[in-house]
């Protein structure tokens, strides 16, 4: 029964990094740049979940989050605007130094604002346990609400990303973006929708991983934030169904990991793994070759 334990424990934290993972996934799959600024805005979302739900406003649960969600699709579109969208023509070195330079701001920001002493972040889940085979197998709300959203989060992104004029645009985008832009679509225009929804998919992010894990300081988001970037290139970077997958793959190697082998170890048998996939597989579980033409 502790390995089953174990690893629902795995596929629920690798639902967590699965939804961040998103975020990473369509930032680099529309507009071909990491975002390493992401994982802090985990930190900001729940940051905003606290504020709203205990410490000022004492907000119901759901209505905190929904604040949260509408802070970070703000903040993501405002770092776009400022800080990558004058970087469009430049080279992957000068974004990818600007994003570190974005992660850093909002985490000294965060650190002025709220302290370096670390916060109890009261969970946004209020549903019971589930207990199974007699109670040896406990279940915990924050489990189930994070595998459950992680699963609508993936059918809502994939049906919106194929079903919608947006997210059509955003496929065009992704395949060429001159092209697209001269069959009249507002590529800029897409590539904001698309850090407003990973943003977004950050808030939820940000209050699932602080109700499992409820300790809030300004370097909360970066460790998860690597590791779904992790997911994401494990999964196939691009591809939103390998996001799900290497998401949840990443959650339980890291538990087992734990559980099994060493808990000071965890975070480098994850790595580990990673290289040797990537070795066998450069392009992720669901990743697709690129041709270059020349």
């Amino acid at each position: 029964m502790g390995f089953l334990s174990n690893l629902i424990n795995g596929i629920s934290l690798g639902s967590i990094y699965a939804v961040i993972a998103l975020g990473y996934t369509m930032v680099y799959g529309i507009a071909k740049m990491l975002n390493f600024a992401h994982g802090d805005v985990i930190m900001i979302g729940g940051y905003f979940v606290y504020l709203s739900s205990s410490k000022l406003l004492h907000l119901p649960p759901v209505l905190s989050v929904l604040i949260a969600m509408v802070a970070c699709t703000i903040l993501g579109i405002t770092i776009e605007k400022i800080a990558y969208k004058p970087l469009r023509k430049a080279t992957s070195l000068a974004v990818l130094i600007t994003a570190i330079g974005v992660s850093y701001f909002l985490q000294n920001i965060a650190l002025v604002i709220f302290g370096a002493n670390p916060v109890t972040f009261t969970s946004v889940v209020s549903i019971p346990a589930i207990k199974l085979f007699d109670g040896q197998i406990v279940i915990s709300g924050e489990t189930s609400v994070a595998i459950v959203v992680s699963i609508l989060v993936v059918i809502g992104l994939s049906l919106f990303i194929k079903k919608t004029k947006t997210g059509k645009a955003m496929l065009a985008v992704s395949e060429d973006k001159g092209a697209a832009q001269l069959m009249g679509i507002n590529v800029n225009k897409t590539i904001s929708i698309t850090f407003a929804i990973g943003s977004a998919l950050a808030a939820i992010a940000g209050a699932l991983y602080c109700s499992a894990y409820p300790i809030l300081q300004n370097t909360t988001g970066a460790m998860p934030g690597i590791k779904a970037f992790t997911a994401a290139v494990f999964g196939g970077i691009g591809s939103i169904p390998g996001a799900m997958i290497g998401g949840i793959l990443i959650g339980v190697i890291e538990i087992l990991g734990r559980a099994y082998i060493s808990t000071q170890l965890a975070d480098a048998i994850v790595f580990a793994v990673l290289i040797l996939i990537l070795m066998f597989k450069p392009t992720g579980i669901l990743g697709k070759k690129m041709v270059e033409k020349v």
